[in-house]
């Protein structure tokens, strides 16, 4: 059976990126990235505006105000390119240009689902809010990771992640701290019905 992986980067109020800030917010250090190169292989799970993204950085293009991507965001478009991939998606057209791309326009909770039962290894998502909103809310996620770097972007802030979720109860598994600065957290999530006091009125 396959263990299906959330995994966000985020600033610290809880944003995926902001506006005018590159790749891993520009503060991304040597242990991180050597952390990010000892990952096991994984199948990407995503939607359809994050292979578009995704994709088009692989293709060339630039993220707004970028001249060129910086080596580590181009070493991980790379890793990415290489990776087995899964893209739900009821508006792509086949082929997907994307290599190691698998396009699944059946419903997703019900593809995962299957996918875990009858797979092995990890599927882990990348982006793609609304699929982890929808993954986690049908109890499938085994794990939550959060790598927070340090950094509010308030004002230039995009994508806020957690806004739409269901009270999620997060029991910690894992935490370390890369370059004295970026903080990795991961738990076991399990979604709650109401919060501890009772039922809402």
């Amino acid at each position: 059976m396959s263990e299906l992986l959330v995994d966000f980067i985020t600033s610290l109020d809880g944003y995926a990126s902001g506006e005018g800030w590159p790749g891993f917010w520009g503060l991304e250090g040597p242990e991180y990235l050597a952390w990010l190169g000892e990952q096991p292989e994984v199948t990407y799970l995503m939607g359809a505006n994050t292979y578009r993204l995704m994709s088009g950085f692989a293709a060339g293009t630039l993220p707004d105000g970028q001249d060129e991507l910086r080596a580590e965001e181009e070493a991980s478009v790379d890793g990415l390119t290489q990776a087995p991939k899964v893209v739900f998606s009821a508006s792509l057209a086949e082929p997907l240009a994307w290599a190691n791309c698998t396009l699944v326009r059946d419903d997703a909770v019900a593809a995962v689902r299957e996918m875990k039962a009858s797979g092995s290894g990890i599927l882990s998502t990348i982006g793609s809010l609304s699929l982890c909103r929808s993954l986690l809310r049908a109890g499938l996620v085994d794990r939550f990771r959060v790598v927070m770097f340090p950094v509010i972007t308030g004002a230039t802030g995009q994508e806020r992640i957690y806004d739409g979720y269901p009270d999620v109860a997060l029991e910690m598994i894992e935490h370390r701290t890369f370059d004295g600065r970026i903080q990795l957290v991961e738990y076991a999530p399990r979604v709650l019905e109401h919060p501890p006091l009772g039922a809402p009125a």
